[in-house]
């Protein structure tokens, strides 16, 4: 622990140490106790996550966030708590990193890509949520030993899909590197083993030639009178690995394992340099590549050129200014670790153009898993440079056509787009683009808009997201009608009236998670396809359950009242309304209280339900079970071992008992176990545990739980 502290002493000046410092001791303090899979206290892993901003140069809100990073979600801590402590940018930060961890989710992948959404949607107000999130999914890849092999796996797989990409994106080489090497020692262990034995043999091999290559470049900067540095790197492993894979070579076929840099002051020495290393040594045709000219799309720049020297060896060498350089390794960070320096308000204006062009697009994708294709799409697409009539440089995914290029100059280019011009040609709007282009496109205002069929040929996420947007802006009145019928429907053929499951209340809910303005625009949604009808029902039937239940009117004057089950009396009371809580579904023979709710009555619930746990005592009246019981259903679920003769066993104990089951579902979850829901009819309480009990004792059996009905 004591590094991070010696580190902020050595990088901050004193009037922002107390800040960091108070940070550090609150988190320390919530997450005492806590420890990680490794064994290690939880806290160690906010102290490395800081550690990691405290090398890129990030400001003190974002240390301060990286030690606070986790308490919102895995402590007692609070939204307030943290605002409190240590204002708004601070805890701005830590929201926008913590995960959405109060919210059930249908499965892992819905989980992530609503995450990855609320990531973006902060990020595009602060950049540095994503900076801090980076450095908190390296450490988390750093110790991922010490997980199971098939969540390894995921995160790796995770990693290497979304984040490494969005590192690039973002210029942070030194973080994109390490984490590509992680993912690939967990996602193809023998391929890294072999590459980390077997490059470091060559490197060494290699090292004298490299230094010689090193010393000869120094003497070139010497002769030309040009202030410099010269040095050789090694390439990170997973950039060998995906050349071996790209270009089917094995290891030693692949002769450019290290580079050589040579840092200069200005851009005119870099044309320079190049040029008498071309007259020095032959250059590979075809590997010469100017990104000053035509920087990539995180704005990285430097001239490549592989040579031929003069030992017959190729060599790659990489020109750039110290500028260049920074920004090269740091990408956006460098904006807070050479301020003082006055790094390019211009340069990180443009590194966030990209960001502000994915949330513009992203508003018309209600879906998340949609929303994250769409980045994917964006993300991993090389890149491919075009050019405006003016000149203007362009860059889009590989294989883009035209409409891409409409798109990508502004959505009403892209809407009155009528055709195309590609070096002063007309051509098909499907046709692909090529590195060089010059692209011109035809408009017409008296275009009715975007045609369907271009979403079959279109390459870019932004241009699919804007020419969705046109027909969900355009045809909204009529697709909120089609998914107002559509949910009706479906609501109708579960046994629902969506008029009792859509409330205000249960929209607020819905809306809050799915980021809906107004019923309407949910309805029209629904309608044009940018969410699923079921994955709006059920998440309104869940509410309705949890919330909503059927009332039943308490008459008996305190004497009690009939369930579907059974009579309950709660003490002290008569005359309310009393429900019967759908969360944990309470049936003569539970023990049971009731919970007055502002306005609603009273909701009986089993003592021993979580929602209950942690309400005000004072709202708690006791609740007993009274007069003659009648038959109930029960729901239980069952985890097992997949096995051909589990359906026979369950059945077999249930007529054992002389029980009736009245459903049963089953299905294979994402562990390869069997799962079974089932509802039984039962006449009292102690036959459920009975009937547990006895399905528990197979050795088939995980798991044997009550569900809701």
């Amino acid at each position: 622990m004591k590094t991070v502290l010696d580190k902020i002493s050595e990088n901050y000046p004193e009037s922002d140490r107390e800040l960091l410092f108070s940070a550090y001791r609150y988190a320390e303090e919530m997450h005492e106790g806590q420890k990680r899979a490794s064994g290690e206290p939880y806290f160690t892993h906010p102290c490395a996550v800081a550690e990691i901003l405290i090398n890129l140069g990030m400001d003190t809100p974002s240390v301060a966030a990286a030690f606070l990073h986790d308490v919102i979600e895995d402590t007692s801590a609070t939204c307030e708590d943290v605002r409190k402590f240590f204002g708004t940018e601070i805890l701005t930060l830590v929201d926008g990193v913590t995960k959405l961890d109060k919210i059930q989710f249908a499965s892992h992948e819905e989980e992530d890509a609503e995450n990855f959404r609320k990531i973006f949607v902060a990020m595009a107000n602060d950049v540095r949520v994503i900076i801090i999130k980076l450095a908190d999914r390296l450490h988390n890849m750093r110790s991922l030993n010490f997980l199971s092999e098939e969540r390894q796996q995921r995160i790796a797989k995770e990693t290497l899909e979304i984040f490494t990409p969005l590192a690039g994106r973002l210029g942070i080489s030194q973080i994109k590197c390490e984490l590509e090497d992680l993912c690939l020692k967990y996602l193809d262990p023998e391929s890294y083993e072999y590459l980390v034995t077997n490059i470091h043999q060559k490197i060494e091999e290699r090292k004298n030639f490299v230094e010689s290559v090193v010393v000869q470049l120094k003497q070139l900067l010497k002769e030309s009178g040009v202030v410099g540095e010269v040095f050789g790197r090694p390439k990170h492993f997973y950039s060998i690995y995906k050349k071996m894979k790209k270009q089917d070579k094995t290891l030693d076929q692949i002769y450019d394992l290290s580079a050589v840099r040579v840092i200069v002051g200005t851009i005119d020495e870099c044309y320079e340099i190049l040029g008498k290393i071309h007259k020095q040594w032959k250059p590979v045709p075809g590997r010469i590549k100017d990104y000053i000219a035509t920087p990539k799309r995180n704005l990285y720049q430097s001239l490549h050129t592989t040579v031929v020297t003069n030992f017959g060896q190729y060599c790659e060498i990489q020109i750039r200014t110290q500028e260049m350089h920074r920004m090269a390794e740091f990408g956006i960070a460098a904006h807070w670790r050479y301020k003082e320096q006055k790094t390019s308000e211009t340069g990180f204006d443009q590194r966030l153009s990209w960001i502000r062009d994915v949330m513009d697009w992203q508003g018309s994708l209600n879906d998340s898993k949609e929303f994250v294709d769409s980045l994917k799409t964006d993300l991993y697409s090389n890149e491919l440079l075009v050019f405006t009539p003016h000149g203007k440089v362009i860059s889009l995914p590989l294989e883009a056509t035209p409409v891409d290029f409409a798109y990508a100059i502004h959505s009403e280019v892209g809407n009155k787009c009528v055709g195309a011009k590609v070096n002063s040609r007309i051509v098909p709007l499907n046709s692909a683009l090529h590195t060089g282009d010059v692209v011109e496109i035809l408009t017409s205002p008296n275009t009715k808009g975007p045609s369907w069929d271009w979403l079959k040929f279109v390459k870019s996420g932004s241009a699919k997201a804007k020419i969705r947007a046109f027909f969900k802006r355009e045809m909204k009145e009529e697709n909120a009608r089609t998914g107002r019928a559509m949910l009706e429907a479906e609501a109708k053929k579960r046994g629902y009236s969506l008029a009792d499951i859509l409330t205000e209340e249960s929209f607020n809910r819905l809306s809050n998670k799915l980021v809906f303005s107004s019923v309407n625009e949910m309805m029209a949604s629904i309608g044009y396809g940018a969410v699923s009808v079921n994955s709006v029902l059920f998440k309104l039937i869940d509410y309705y359950k949890k919330e909503i239940p059927k009332p039943i009117v308490d008459t008996s004057g305190g004497r009690g009242v009939r369930s579907p089950a059974g009579s309950v009396t709660v003490k002290g009371l008569s005359g309310l309304l009393i429900r019967f809580a759908h969360c944990c579904n309470p049936v003569p023979g539970d023990e049971i209280v009731g919970f007055v709710s502002r306005g609603r009555g009273v909701i009986i619930h089993r003592s021993d339900c979580p929602n209950v746990s942690c309400e005000d005592s004072e709202r708690l009246q006791p609740a007993q079970w009274t007069g003659e019981q009648s038959e109930f259903i029960v729901g239980l679920k069952i985890i097992a071992e997949d096995d051909s003769g589990l359906v026979a066993f369950i059945s077999q104990e249930i007529a054992s008992l002389k029980l009736s089951m009245t459903g049963i579902n089953g299905r294979i979850n994402r562990d390869k176990n069997a799962e079974f829901d089932i509802r039984i009819k039962f006449n009292k309480r102690s036959d459920i545990d009975l009937l547990v009990k006895r399905i528990k004792k197979d050795k088939r059996v995980i798991d044997v739980f009550r569900t809701t009905n």
